[in-house]
């Protein structure tokens, strides 16, 4: 991957808690640093097979910067550090051990379609979005 100014979060583009997280993320990255695609998508898939992951996991969000692959709890800390507002402070949560914080992110992972529910497609950007979405799909393949 050539640009990496721009970190990617790789996402669940069918699930709602994802999904959030997405505009959570948008909502608060005033500089647009952050670029995103699905899972589902070819770059998602390209980019899961560079990072190790199984082919159909989609049990946690990815988040590829600076050439580097930070999987369940690393990314929403991560994340936090280059949003505006307070947000970088959460990044104090570190010092949670990884498993613990590990542990709480699969149980969450593993109850979100349940919880929050489930898309039939992936979310389709709005116009003004939609180039920081590098690889959009409409429909998701079984």
């Amino acid at each position: 991957m050539k640009d990496q100014d721009h970190p990617i979060l790789l996402f669940d583009g069918v699930c709602n808690l994802c999904n959030g997280f997405v505009q959570f993320v948008i909502k608060r990255d005033k500089k647009a640093v952050f670029r995103f695609a699905a899972l589902q998508s070819d770059l998602g898939k390209e980019l899961s097979a560079t990072a190790g992951l199984p082919a159909h996991s989609m049990d946690t969000v990815v988040l590829y910067e600076n050439n580097r692959f930070y999987t369940h709890s690393d990314v929403g800390l991560r994340v936090a550090r280059r949003l505006n507002g307070l947000w970088p402070l959460a990044y104090a949560l570190v010092i949670i051990p990884k498993f613990i914080r590990d542990g709480i992110y699969n149980w969450v992972a593993k109850n979100r379609y349940r919880w929050f529910g489930k898309r039939e497609s992936c979310m389709v950007p709005t116009p003004e979005l939609r180039s920081r979405f590098l690889d959009s799909v409409k429909k998701v393949h079984s």
